[in-house]
């Protein structure tokens, strides 16, 4: 047996407890700033801080948390303060009244070595380098005429999926809705920014499973990064070795991309413009005209790339499959939504945009779904450039935000029967989830660091989703019934549903 010395000076059960001793040792002997006005925060332990009361899903633990300390509410996720917004009133001053304020991200190791340094637009720091790649990403893939000149990318890409329901729905086999959603939105979005489909034969094994890991690690802090003292322990463990390993084979499945399109040049048969350009094409062009003003790295390029595949694959796949499963689970909603889509279509197969404007219960239902179940739980955080005072609290410069739209999306002061899945709610109201002055309802964030792909990612839901309801009824695998659908969240801060949606579909005759 190990004698009493050994354990104690055992390098892990050590630095425990050096962390505790001096954890106590600077909270006895230091003193408390009067100015500071610090929010209230429950107890914290040595070393973790706050970490064991998060749970296995944040925002709504955090959300019984805050009905105890209040809408701004101080935690320590190990070393690091973070502040907890958990109304809309709090949530207002940090997208609009201090939007400028709150406008950085705080910095993260794990997404320093995923996402090039920081150098994509969601995670880069506020500036100069920040705007001009939001002002790309706005004019040349995500503006109102964009949009709509991806229209055709839309209906073929959609067309084909309904194909493949029809093979499933002949075999009477079960339709992996989540799978097939993910796939159609990944084609959809690689044709429209990169002239091309990225999935499919080995390449598409690749590409799914680069970003699946991206994804799981993306949400990952590592434990040095929360407690310092500790960080020698992502060496031991093998977590350092794991992203340094997906960074790397992530950079070389994006250098390829790039090297392919400056040595061929684009195919303007895939084109996704008039002018024969798409993104990446722009992003390129960009980058190697040393006469602009304007300039951006090869890493840049890169990381724009990263931004477009991790932010609209899921976003869309997120918002599409818990509509069709809130549907599914609640029978006489989905009868509303078919009888809504087949009667403005009156017997005729293609729907255009024209017949899109027209339902208005499917835009009911889009943001019932975005409100109960919205695309990050937790807004993606943010960081204070310089002290500020919330709601009479001190925020002190380089602290963590975090807004819980999910808790406010749900907070019963603002929203009549607020876990009732109840579209009827959106007909007569002007409530908008753009960000801009509704703070009770942000599923894509608000501000300057809101979600510039809203159109985007709505577009290709309205037109998936009306195709869904319009060509085929929809009923559980196994005589199940709507109740029986298990709804469960996935762990973290992860958005989709834990479990793929599985359903039968049976194809509508239009002759």
């Amino acid at each position: 047996m190990s004698s009493f010395s050994e354990i104690l000076f055992h390098p892990v059960v050590f630095s425990l407890f050096l962390a505790i001793f001096l954890t106590f040792f600077f909270k006895q002997f230091s003193k408390p700033n009067g100015k500071n006005n610090q929010p209230p925060s429950p107890k914290r332990l040595p070393i973790i801080g706050n970490l064991h009361q998060v749970g296995f899903y944040p925002h709504q633990s955090l959300r019984s948390m805050a009905q105890k300390y209040g809408p701004v509410m101080l935690l320590h996720f190990g070393t690091a303060p973070v502040i907890i917004i958990s109304t809309a009133e709090a949530a207002g001053l940090i997208m609009k009244t201090y939007d400028q304020i709150f406008s950085d991200r705080p910095y993260s190791s794990v997404s320093a070595r995923l996402v090039y340094n920081l150098k994509g637009v969601a995670m880069a720091p506020y500036g100069e380098q920040w705007r001009i790649l939001k002002t790309i990403f706005v004019h040349q893939l995500l503006s109102n005429k964009k949009v709509r000149d991806f229209c055709w990318i839309r209906e073929e890409e959609i067309g084909l999926m309904m194909e493949k329901i029809k093979g499933f729905s002949h075999s009477y086999t079960p339709v992996n809705l989540t799978e097939l959603i993910m796939t159609t939105a990944k084609d959809i979005i690689c044709r429209a920014a990169f002239g091309r489909k990225y999935g499919e034969g080995k390449e598409g094994d690749r590409f799914r499973y680069l970003f699946t890991e991206f994804d799981k690690l993306l949400l990952t802090e590592s434990i040095g990064a929360l407690i310092p003292w500790l960080r020698w322990i992502d060496r031991v463990n093998g977590f350092d070795k794991r992203v340094e390993e997906l960074a790397k084979e992530i950079d070389e499945f994006l250098d390829s991309m790039v090297q392919e399109r400056l040595e061929k040049g684009h195919d303007d048969d895939g084109s996704s413009t008039e002018s024969g350009e798409d993104f990446l094409d722009i992003l390129l062009r960009i980058h190697m005209d040393n006469s602009r003003d304007v300039s951006i790295d090869r890493d840049s390029v890169k990381a724009s790339i990263l931004d477009v595949f991790a932010a609209g694959i899921n976003t869309t796949t997120a918002l599409a499959e818990w509509l069709m499963s809130e549907a599914i689970k609640h029978p006489e909603i989905l009868k509303k939504l078919q009888n809504e889509v087949r009667g403005i279509l009156c017997g005729r197969q293609e729907i255009t945009e024209n017949d899109l404007e027209k339902m208005i219960y499917l835009k009911a239902v889009i943001k019932e779904t975005l409100r109960l179940h919205p695309p990050s739980p937790l807004l993606v955080p943010r960081a204070a450039r310089q002290d500020v005072e919330i709601m009479g609290y001190h925020v002190s410069s380089g602290t963590m935000v975090m807004i819980n739209g999910w808790a406010i999306s749900r907070d019963p002061n603002l929203w009549e029967k607020p876990e009732e899945f109840w579209p009827e709610r959106f007909l007569n109201s002007d409530i908008d989830f753009k960000g801009k002055s509704n703070f009770q309802f942000t599923p894509f964030g608000g501000g300057r660091r809101g979600c510039p792909g809203i159109l985007f990612a709505l577009a290709t839901n309205e037109l998936m989703l009306a195709n869904l309801l319009h060509k085929f009824d929809w009923k559980l695998p196994n005589g199940a019934k709507g109740e029986d659908l298990d709804m469960t969240e996935p762990l973290k801060f992860s958005s989709g549903r834990k479990i793929p949606l599985l359903a039968l579909a049976n194809p509508v005759s239009f002759s």
